[in-house]
């Protein structure tokens, strides 16, 4: 629970957010899929602009105790998943809609449903929608400041936290 608290004090909040929820639920009744009974996080990264780098989450589950995460991520068409890395996580993609370009270390590729990318712990790695997407992922526990991301200007993660320290 905690993990979530911080995920929701550092989401996009206001008309900018229940915007993007409207798109998001429109796109969802489209597929015709059900979405788990939890708060969505709106994430814009802290740079401002939702609609180029941010994303959408549900988090099924974040099982520290049970060793497990689960989420759903959005993203429109166009939108980035920001550029970065984990010390601790492992995660796995797996598409269920849409399209997204996976980039990860030199390597670029487009995913389609039903494709699992492993992401290995300390790999950087990014998506961009090729229209709507969503994803599901599987991982080890989520921690907030266990995101490293390439984008110095990004306030939140284990880089601006080990930044503020000093």
């Amino acid at each position: 629970m905690k993990e979530l608290k911080k995920a929701l004090d550092i989401c996009l909040k206001g008309k900018a957010a229940d915007k993007a929820l409207v798109r998001f639920k429109a796109q969802i009744k489209k597929w015709r899929l059900p979405m788990p009974p939890v708060p969505p996080l709106v994430l814009d990264f802290g740079l401002g602009e939702f609609d180029k780098t941010g994303l959408i989450e549900y988090w099924i589950a974040n099982e520290g105790r049970a060793g497990y995460c689960g989420k759903y991520l959005f993203v429109f068409d166009g939108q980035t998943c920001p550029m970065h890395r984990h010390k601790t996580k492992h995660e796995t993609f797996f598409i269920v809609q849409g399209r997204v370009r996976m980039c990860s270390g030199a390597r670029n590729w487009i995913m389609k449903p039903g494709d699992v990318f492993p992401v290995p712990r300390w790999t950087y790695h990014s998506f961009t929608g090729r229209g709507p997407a969503l994803l599901l992922e599987v991982s080890t526990p989520c921690e907030v400041d266990d995101n490293y991301f390439e984008n110095r200007a990004i306030p939140i993660g284990g880089n601006y936290r080990r930044a503020w320290r000093r």
